[in-house]
């Protein structure tokens, strides 16, 4: 009994994977991604300093997540945002001890479908260089606070990765 469930822990693990998603007017298993009509009202309302305040999705107990391939899920707890609307530019810094220090200008935007385009920019590299960027949905965004919310796939079946941010000023 006690094989059979390391087993398919071992097996949740490995099957554990971060979806990317591309960022241009393309589709992605037969699905529109990133619509190029801009949100500005959901945009505007994110702009300003935020704080990652809490990482979830089931079975975050057994199962580790890498967010935006850069370091586990939960080490985003704590990390800083800074969103401006205007140029649809930022920052992001990951924050927490015993996690890798991490820190990048970003490129975002929120279409009219309510998806979350999050561009990570090396320095000194300009946006439209980068090809590889993610597609979130915005969820539950209040004037103090809102949800990226990520589909990630888990032993073939999807689930949900929740970052609940939290305005700082």
């Amino acid at each position: 009994m006690k094989k059979t469930i390391t087993l398919m822990v071992l097996a949740i693990l490995f099957f554990a994977c971060k979806s990317k998603s591309g960022t241009t007017s393309t589709t992605v298993k037969n699905e529109p991604v990133a619509s190029t009509k801009l949100d500005r009202s959901s945009q505007v309302a994110i702009k300003g300093d935020w704080v990652i305040t809490s990482v979830t999705y089931p079975g975050s107990d057994y199962i580790k997540v890498s967010s935006f391939q850069i370091a586990d899920s939960k080490c985003f707890v704590g990390s800083t945002w800074h969103f401006i609307s205007n140029n649809n530019k930022g920052s992001m810094a990951l924050t927490k001890s015993d996690c890798p220090a991490f820190s990048s200008p970003i490129v975002w935007s929120v279409n009219k479908e309510g998806q979350f385009v999050l561009k990570i920019v090396d320095a000194g590299e300009k946006a439209k260089k980068v090809r590889d960027g993610y597609v979130l949905r915005v969820a539950n965004q209040t004037e103090t606070s809102f949800q990226l919310v990520d589909i990630i796939n888990v032993g073939g079946q999807n689930k949900e990765v929740t970052y609940q941010f939290e305005k700082t000023n």
